[in-house]
This record gives structure tokens, C-alpha cells and sequence, in this order.
């Protein structure tokens, strides 16, 4: 029954598609939509012909109707050159699975990590102070850290590739 009426559909959704404002591909897909919802509800039509057209029909109304609602912007949206949503999620998701990580540090490790990565960007003496180590251990923990944390990322990301 489809491949029956791809013809038709596309005919009529050409010939609907300038009156409405729509292209001719949104509006055949909204048909198909309209036809699979229709066919889940186990209610195929009787007329799948004057169905289709009648469907085209009441699908470029909803075009028109919709396109009376719906104001153009005057300019296009500024870009102020930052991180797009979709970058600015992946950072957020990548700082939260770090933060994480550092959290389930052993011993002195969160609390050095956490420091080094603080907003504040604190100094060695101003870290070394706030946890109470010397100055000159803060390079050694450190290096320890970072391993402990570089081989916790990594059992992490190796543990989420599909094996084959």
C-alpha cells in the first residue's frame, strides 16, 4: 500500500506545498506521519487514495495556520563566538565525570585535586597551607594524583567500549 502511494503523496504534496508555506518533503512526511499513526490504531483507511488526498489537504491547512503564528526574527541570532549548548554540555559532562573521579581518590589525593583544580587558582603556598603539607611535597603528591587519577580515567573510558 505504500509504495502505492508515494506517487500520489508526492504529486499532491507538490501541488499543496507553495498555497501553504511548507516544502513539499515536510509536508509528505507529516502525511506518512498522519498514515503510521493511523495504522498503529489498527485503522487503516477504507479509500486509501481520497484518504491521502484528504489528509495533504488538512495537513496544509495546519501549514497555514502555523505560519500566521510563527514571526521571523528580524536578524539572525548573534554568535558571539562562545561554546555552542551542545559544547557547553559536553563540558559540563566531562568536568562532572572528572570531578567524580577525583572524588574516589585515595588518601590526600580529592582534597590536592580539588585545590589544583579550584576556580580560584590558588598558588603551591596557598595550597600547601590550606591542607597542612609543605611546599615542597605538593610536587611529588601531586605526581602520584595525577597517576592515580590518569589510570582511574582510563580503566573508566576502557570499560565503556563495546568489546568484539
Amino acid at each position: 500500500m505504500l509504495t502505492a502511494l508515494r506517487p500520489l503523496l508526492a504529486a499532491e504534496a507538490s501541488a499543496e506545498a507553495f498555497a501553504s508555506g511548507m516544502e513539499p518533503g515536510d509536508l509528505e512526511q507529516a502525511v506518512w506521519l498522519r498514515l503510521l499513526e493511523r495504522l498503529d490504531m489498527d485503522a487503516p483507511p477504507v479509500d486509501p487514495q481520497g484518504w491521502l488526498r484528504q489528509a495533504v489537504r488538512s495537513e496544509a491547512r495546519r501549514g497555514r495556520r502555523t505560519a500566521r503564528f510563527e514571526l521571523p526574527y528580524g536578524t539572525e541570532p548573534v554568535d558571539d563566538g562562545g561554546p555552542d549548548p551542545e559544547q557547553q554540555a559536553l563540558l559540563a559532562a566531562r568536568r562532572r565525570s572528572l570531578y567524580t573521579a577525583v572524588r574516589r581518590l585515595p588518601g590526600r589525593c580529592p582534597r590536592l585535586m580539588a585545590a589544583l583544580l579550584s576556580p580560584r587558582d590558588l598558588t603551591y603556598r596557598e595550597i600547601a597551607g590550606e591542607l597542612g603539607i609543605s611546599q615542597g611535597s605538593l610536587g611529588p603528591e601531586r605526581s602520584k594524583c595525577l597517576g592515580c587519577l590518569r589510570r582511574l580515567l582510563v580503566a573508566e573510558v576502557a570499560a565503556r567500549e563495546p568489546r568484539g
